[in-house]
């Protein structure tokens, strides 16, 4: 390569290298979340609907809403967690939903006890871990069978929890 050509490329390579520095740390922010999306259950049993998300930061201020849309009605908080768990003081949840995730894992799952069918709908978590704040949430659609003949489960990764 000649002096002149040399010359010429050093100030290119130099703002391309600039101009990457500057967009690549914004673009790598993003949290990705994996959430388990179809989950049928038989009714009065426990079932677990897993939360797992991922984050380039520590797990230090994490905090995690998951909230529930019935097939009919108003959407209604499930579960918060800010350093500990915090259910709902009152609701169809009151004493029917426990933290079984570990945010230290990455790992924000609950567990829904004895579920009826009023527990069908749409589940929502909602994982934020400052900076790391532009994450999707993730979904899962639960549906409850009376009947064992009609439980028929569509995702392998669900712990339902025999009493």
């Amino acid at each position: 390569m000649t002096d002149s050509m040399s010359n010429t490329m050093n100030p290119m390579i130099l703002l391309c290298v600039f101009v990457g520095g500057l967009l690549l740390p914004g673009m790598q922010k993003v949290s990705g979340m994996h959430v388990y999306t179809e989950v049928e259950a038989l009714n009065g049993t426990d079932v677990k609907l897993r939360c797992i998300f991922s984050s380039r930061y520590p797990v230090t201020f994490v905090s995690v809403i998951w909230k529930f849309k019935p097939l009919h009605g108003r959407p209604e908080t499930v579960m918060y967690y800010k350093v500990r768990p915090y259910p709902p003081p009152e609701g169809r949840f009151r004493n029917q939903v426990v933290w079984s995730g570990d945010v230290m894992k990455k790992d924000a799952s609950i567990t829904l006890l004895q579920v009826s069918q009023t527990f069908s709908g749409t589940y929502t978590c909602t994982v934020r871990n400052p900076p790391d704040v532009h994450g999707r949430d993730g979904e899962v659609v639960l549906r409850v069978a009376n009947k064992t003949t009609s439980f028929i489960p569509h995702d392998l990764h669900l712990d339902i929890i025999w009493k």
